[in-house]
This record gives structure tokens, sequence and C-alpha cells, in this order.
């Protein structure tokens, strides 16, 4: 038996591997990385083209993260998060001065779906509220809380086990949704429906909205122009706190430090976690404004997990962010996203199964459609015939492309580190894997 079949047995045999079946598994046996691209035990280069999930954002290898998490394992590896460490106190301090407003107050998690459990604890703690609003098409971790939070199907399956007190609203998409062809009246319909969700759960038992900066996994559906502003005055309206996921947006992914920079608002709560470290040790945060820390000055902040703060993790998040400021992260991110913009106008224009391209930055999500004039999707929402979406994932593979493909979505979410001449490569391979798909098109 070979290394790389030696090391998929293992894996097979005593790994349970998530959001998939078990039956039928043929992962890829990775060894290493290097900038956007990982390598597997025979040696094939693959282009990293999702960053992990969407995550690994300074791409892989980094020597001054690896050199802060060495040096900071060297000093203290662990002591009780009871106890102040220089990084914990000096990232806590980078994200405050990263953000707007009195967002100052750093609580740190393991991952994202820990930043959003503590988010909504904190705003039901200070409001006295118990309801969360939050929208279909979203995803906010795979916890038992942040599965009933999402808007996304994976919840289903768990529904009857969820926390009380979630409510879902819709956001029409921009593409097929009610009103699309008039972004101002689809605005205008939009919040006219969050305002009569509010008012038919009654204000006075909504503790907060949640919402993405920018949609993520569930198709990187786009806020309609003027729709998050609405939201903020939303909630200014009716007393209730805004908490903003940036799990997946954050860290110059869209173009700016965080998604909902790009709209004119400053949320109660911000989520973070993936791009924190560029995910190179888990470590993920919740950052409270200072009105609603106020409340806890005289009354127990009622959070912890052991490895709150982690000293090692917290390293890896200060030289992570460092890295972003040194390299510029922001003028690549904006450049490369402007120029693979140009480079999907030409896909449109060669392949009919192109219904729509959505993003922000470097992170997107095509859309394959069976009829560009219908709409119909290549592979329908929750769809149980996966076939198309299976055939379309092994092309990528077989042509050495790490995708991320659900449904009739095709997600772009490379290393924020990505070059001309490697989103080249990935051009050249979407072409051919949108061919394949023309070949399932009315």
């Amino acid at each position: 038996m070979s290394i790389r079949e030696q090391i998929k047995q293992n894996n097979i045999d005593y790994n349970v591997f998530t959001w998939v079946k078990q039956g039928g598994l043929n992962p890829a046996c990775i060894e290493r990385g290097e900038g956007s691209f990982i390598y597997d035990y025979d040696g094939k280069k693959i282009l990293d083209f999702t960053a992990g999930l969407i995550s690994v954002n300074l791409g892989h290898g980094n020597q001054s993260v690896i050199n802060a998490v060495t040096e900071q394992m060297k000093a203290i590896a662990f002591p009780a998060p009871v106890h102040a460490t220089k990084v914990k106190g000096e990232l806590a301090k980078k994200l405050a001065e990263l953000l707007p407003g009195d967002l100052n107050k750093a609580y740190f998690t393991l991952c994202g779906a820990s930043a959003n459990e503590a988010a909504i604890k904190a705003a039901r703690a200070y409001s006295g509220k118990q309801k969360i609003l939050t929208r279909y098409r979203s995803f906010h971790g795979g916890s038992y809380a942040t599965m009933t939070l999402g808007g996304d199907p994976r919840k289903l399956p768990h529904d009857a086990d969820g926390i009380p007190g979630v409510v879902h609203f819709e956001i029409p998409s921009t593409y097929d949704g009610i009103h699309n062809e008039n972004p101002k009246k689809q605005t205008e319909e939009a919040l006219k429906h969050l305002e009569r969700v509010i008012n038919y759960e009654s204000a006075e038992n909504v503790a907060a909205i949640m919402l993405e900066g920018v949609s993520g996994t569930s198709g990187c559906y786009l806020y309609p122009e003027g729709y998050m502003e609405g939201v903020r005055e939303l909630c200014d309206k009716y007393g209730i706190l805004l908490i903003v996921d940036e799990v997946m947006s954050g860290f110059c992914r869209t173009g700016k430090w965080f998604g909902f920079m790009n709209y004119d608002i400053v949320p109660d709560i911000v989520t973070m976690a993936k791009g924190i470290t560029s995910s190179y040790l888990p470590l993920g945060c919740c950052m409270l404004s200072e009105k609603i820390m106020a409340k806890f000055q005289e009354t127990a902040f009622v959070l912890g997990a052991t490895y709150s703060g982690h000293p090692v993790s917290c390293a890896a998040g200060l030289a992570t962010i460092n890295e972003y400021e040194r390299l510029n992260i922001l003028d690549n991110v904006n450049k490369m996203s402007a120029y693979f913009g140009e480079k999907v106008e030409e896909l449109k224009a060669k392949h009919k199964c192109i219904g729509d391209y959505r993003s922000k930055g470097l992170l997107g999500c095509f859309e394959l459609v069976k009829n560009r004039e219908t709409k119909e999707p290549l592979v329908p929402y929750n769809a149980k015939d996966v076939s198309i979406t299976t055939k379309i994932a092994g092309k990528f593979k077989e042509l050495g492309l790490h995708s991320f493909v659900r449904w009739n979505h095709i997600f772009v979410g490379p290393p924020l580190t990505i070059s001309k001449e490697e989103l080249d490569i990935a051009v050249t391979v979407l072409d051919e894997v949108f061919t394949l798909a023309d070949t399932f098109c009315d």
C-alpha cells in the first residue's frame, strides 16, 4: 500500500468527514501547501481556488505567521483564560482600531459558530429579549444554535432540535427575485417585509437582527441597494441590536476590511473567524460595543470557554493582520477582482450555462442555468438529484483545481494573495468546466 493509500484509508476508517455521507469517500490526500497551491502525496499541484473553505486568505505557508506561532509556543502555549497575555490584548486592540464606532470589546472563541452563539447570548442578556431575526438563504455555523440561525437547507434535519426564538425573513435576490428589474422598489418592499415581521413578532420581543456582512455559501446573494442602511434604521427605530456575521466576508475578502464596510452602517456586534488567522489556527471573535458591555460592569458576562483567548491562536491572528497590512492585501483584492471580472464577462459571452455572477471583491459565485431567458437553475435549490453537480465537481478535480460547488453554484474564494497568472489558470479550467455544463442546457 502506498503512503497516499495508507493516509486515505486511515482517514476513512477513523475520521468523520463533515457535511457528506460517509460511504464512497475518495478524499484528496494533501501533503503541503505553498501560496495559492496545495500538493498531494503524488506530487500533483492543485490550485486552491477556495482557499481552504474561503478562509486561507494569505495563501499557504506564510512564514511570518508560522514564526509568530512558534515563538508564542516557546514563551507559553496556554495559561488559564482569566490571565492577561500580551498577544490577547494586542489583538483585541488591533481589532478595535480596525472597526468603526465603539466596537471595542473582544470575546475570543475557537470558530465562527461559537462567535455567533456568543453574539446571540450577549444580545439576549443585554436586551432582556429573546427573539433573533435572520434571513433565509444564510449560514451562521454548524452547532445546534447556529444551524437554527441559518436559513440554509443543512438545518432542516435538525429543526426540531434547534433553539427557540429564531424567526426567518426573506431578502429577494437581485438576480431573479421579485422587483429585481427595479432596485429601488425591491429595496423598499424588502424593508417593508422586514418591518412587518418585526411587528408580527413584536419589537418588544426582538433582541437582534443577524445578517452576513456579505452573503457566502448560500449563493453570494447581494443585498439590494440601500438595504443594509435600511435595516440599521429599523433597528434604531425599534430598539433592536444589529449583529453582522463577518466569518467569511471579513479580513479583506470583499475589498474592505469587513464586508459591512461596503455599506454606510455601524453594527452593534460583529463576529469573525476564518480570515482572522488565515485559518492557520482555530480562532473566532465576537466584537461587542461599549454600549452593550457597559451593562456587564456590575453584572457577570456569563460566557466562557477553556480556550478563549488562546495565546497561540491570538499570535497567529495578530501576525495575520500585520501581514494583510504589510502585503497591502486590500489593494491586491481590488485589482484582482477587477481583473477576474473582465474574464468573467468573456466567459459569460461564451457559455450559455452562466446565468449570473455575483461578487464583492474575491467572494463570488457563478449561478448556472438551463436557460438564460427563464433563469431555470441547472440544478434546483436543495435538489436531491445532484448528479450534474457531481460531474461538474469531478471535472474541477480532474483539471487540478480545488472547487466548492453546491447545486447550481460555483463559488469563487481564492487566497487574497492570488496573482493574474494564477487567475488565468483558474479561468482556463472554468472554461472547460462551463463547456461541460453547457451540454446540460436547453
